[in-house]
């Protein structure tokens, strides 16, 4: 009796002490995730109300390039680094946060193509590490820490707060979901949701149309789209990496790779007469779940992201990703026999799980997005892309074992085997 009243006092103690450290990490990443958003969205207006901001992208990417140099940091720290913090007990440099901050604004504001949610982990994650670091937290907690400040960021920007909590416990490792960290995950999440909620966030979500009954035809429809949005995940993935590669090759000096990108795209965005792959591209998305996209967005998109993004511009490929795969689906869907805006929300979702390797969190993405009418397709769409795309992923510190060949059985961890024989 005795030791089951420790237990369950040493369980409540640590239950209510990760409750108030998950707390205190929500509402400080939904403060910042609010003001983060609101300055994104500003700068996305001032660009679209003063299109010559375009003309001074080279300028932006010197002052970005400037700005790391000066804070004594490589041009390429980023989400990689809190993968590599978190599974080696490290530090989070405490200059992350403000410089992906400010870089990110710079890049939205005069007409680089990213998006906000590299910035909303490293934001979350330099928060929360520095947070258990002042608090005194053991060094394997000050790792939860950076993890559940990644998640919590994450929901307050984009208002999808179980896809946050699922995300970042799916990311690091193909295979492994950090269920030790789900508690201090969903409080802090919550947490920053309703921190932004009543600051008066509007959380993303769209009207979903077109829905097939589910029969086979539908099923096959959902299959063949989602095999296709696999092999684009790869592509996408594959030209991100070697992109950033070949420009780091042949232009070695950061102050030059960053002038070089900025002057590509206005010379790009001058070419295709339109300012559509400027920016994160939330207008284009809704267009494109709403039914309407050009054959090429897609691609342009993509080009115009790895060119952004390999140069030292800040931002993230998540928000391109859900760009690429809606106006992917919208566009190839009709060619199936699939609603358009249907066929682009199964593309958002298939290709945002292809490039993560998180089909969890995909699949949940899908009911925050989009509601809960088609959740046997996204499931299937999900499971088709994740197996068949493979080991490539947006992020070269993710682990990526070759689990997904590996189907003949299952595996226990050892001390599990140990106890069952």
């Amino acid at each position: 009796m005795k030791r089951l009243l420790n237990r369950v006092g040493l369980y409540s103690t640590a239950f209510l002490r990760w409750i108030i450290l998950s707390v205190i990490v929500g509402a400080a990443c939904g403060l910042v995730g609010t003001a983060f958003s609101v300055c994104i969205s500003k700068a996305t207006r001032w660009r679209e109300q003063l299109p010559w901001l375009l003309y001074l992208l080279p300028a932006g990417g010197l002052l970005i390039a400037a700005l790391y140099h000066w804070m004594k940091q490589p041009l390429t720290l980023g989400v990689d680094k809190l993968f590599t913090a978190i599974r080696g007990h490290g530090d989070v440099p405490l200059a992350m946060a403000p410089l992906i901050f400010l870089g990110t604004f710079i890049t939205h504001l005069c007409g680089g193509s990213a998006g906000r949610e590299g910035a909303a982990l490293q934001l979350g994650g330099t928060l929360g590490n520095r947070i258990g670091g002042l608090l005194r937290v053991h060094e394997n907690e000050r790792d939860t820490m950076t993890l559940i400040g990644m998640g919590a960021l994450f929901s307050a920007l984009f208002g999808t707060p179980i896809t946050a909590i699922l995300f970042v416990m799916e990311v690091l490792a193909l295979g492994h979901m950090s269920y030790a960290t789900f508690v201090p995950c969903i409080m802090a999440s919550m947490t920053s949701y309703g921190v932004s909620q009543l600051l008066h966030m509007k959380p993303e979500h769209y009207i979903l149309s077109g829905v097939p009954p589910l029969n086979l035809h539908a099923v096959l429809m959902v299959a063949i789209l989602a095999v296709l949005c696999a092999i684009l995940s790869i592509g996408f993935c594959e030209l991100m990496h070697f992109s950033g590669k070949f420009m780091k090759k042949v232009l070695k000096n950061d102050y030059l790779r960053a002038a070089a990108g900025g002057a590509a795209i206005i010379l790009l965005t001058l070419l295709v007469g339109t300012r559509d792959y400027n920016g994160a591209g939330a207008a284009v998305i809704e267009r494109a779940v709403s039914g309407s996209a050009r054959p090429q967005d897609f691609l342009l998109k993509l080009l115009f992201t790895a060119i952004t993004l390999s140069c030292g511009f800040k931002g993230g490929e998540i928000v391109p990703t859900f760009y690429v795969g809606a106006t992917f689906g919208c566009v190839v869907g009709p060619l199936l026999g699939m609603d358009p805006a249907f066929a682009a929300a199964i593309g958002l979702v298939a290709t945002f799980c292809g490039n993560t390797n998180c089909p969890i969190a995909s699949i949940f993405l899908s009911v925050e997005l989009f509601g809960i009418q088609a959740l046997h397709l996204f499931v299937i769409a999900c499971a088709i892309s994740y197996m068949l795309s493979g080991n490539s992923s947006l992020y070269h510190e993710q682990l990526l074992p070759n689990k997904k060949l590996k189907l003949g059985g299952l595996s226990l961890p050892k001390e599990d085997t140990d106890s069952a024989a």
